[in-house]
């Protein structure tokens, strides 16, 4: 339903060192463009000596302050939880949330998971058709939590994911399992990517190797083939070496915008009940990425 009224949004992000983010600057040009009068507020924690742990404490004062919601990064995803009136089941069983609604009247605190569904979303309009029978995941922190579960409800009926600490890989997977009975779940190491590859429609990269602070390949460029497809989470920047390694061996690929963009639209919808334009939203992101470097 569309909620479009005079009622000015008051919107915050809270998590440690997120000054940087490009998510204000995304959410109040689509707010401007929907004739919203809409303020989104960056909340550092570490700048205002805040604990994570105190998460709880932070809604009430948000919600106190006339904040409708807030967006949620890390480390608090899991944190804040506990302090939730009601979860949607998507992020409920993803154990993590990333968007927090306030009721206007009640105050009510309802949590939803959008990194998972901008994945999705951004996955069906980057690389459409493409297949996902066998898919690799590289990654398996909250990011590769977050797509995991977005490949499973796409199809993947064989997942592999792969992790330095294999152990953390195998919890996930087990974790997985429990809940998408019908799919094939492994845990792996890094070197094994050479057997795995060849076998697999398609690969997914959930780690921070090739952002600016981080450069690099998370894997040999040989491993790709045409045959291949490559996703990459990584928005900044845009063009990773990876992705850049991946269209050189014949690769289709997928930029880490999609997956921003989409997370984005999908918080905007829930925190405004307005379907942002989505077209509009990438196009504005791909121009803030490029005038806001991530400096290593």
């Amino acid at each position: 339903m569309d909620r479009r009224s005079p009622h000015p949004y008051l919107v915050g992000l809270v998590g440690t060192g997120v000054g940087p983010s490009l998510t204000p600057a995304l959410h109040m040009a689509e707010a401007r463009a929907q004739g919203l009068d809409y303020v989104y507020r960056t909340i550092d924690l570490d700048d205002l000596r805040v604990a994570p742990t105190r998460i709880g404490e932070v809604l009430a004062w948000a919600r106190a302050m006339g904040y409708d919601a807030l967006n949620i990064t890390h480390p608090c995803k899991q944190l804040v939880l506990e302090h939730l009136d009601e979860v949607d089941p998507v992020a409920a069983t993803l154990g993590a949330v990333n968007t927090v609604v306030f009721d206007r009247e009640t105050g009510r605190r309802s949590g939803f998971n959008t990194d998972t569904t901008g994945f999705a979303h951004g996955f069906r309009e980057g690389l459409p058709g493409a297949a996902v029978d066998s898919v690799v995941l590289v990654g398996a922190g909250g990011a590769g939590t977050a797509v995991a579960d977005a490949l499973l409800r796409l199809g993947t009926g064989h997942l592999t994911i792969v992790d330095l600490d294999v152990e953390r890989a195998g919890a996930l997977a087990r974790d997985l399992a429990a809940r998408h009975p019908l799919a094939q779940l492994d845990a792996s190491s890094f070197d094994k990517l050479s057997v795995l590859l060849p076998d697999s429609d398609g690969v997914v990269h959930a780690t921070p190797t090739g952002m600016a602070a981080h450069p690099g390949l998370p894997f040999p460029a040989d491993l790709l083939g045409p045959r291949l497809w490559v996703a990459d989470i990584v928005y900044r920047p845009l063009d990773t070496a990876l992705l850049k390694a991946a269209r050189a061996a014949g690769c289709r690929t997928l930029d880490g915008g999609h997956m921003a963009v989409y997370q984005a639209t999908d918080a905007f919808a829930l925190i405004t009940g307005i379907t942002p334009d989505a077209r509009r939203m990438s196009t504005h992101f791909r121009s803030l990425v490029a005038e806001r470097p991530e400096q290593p």
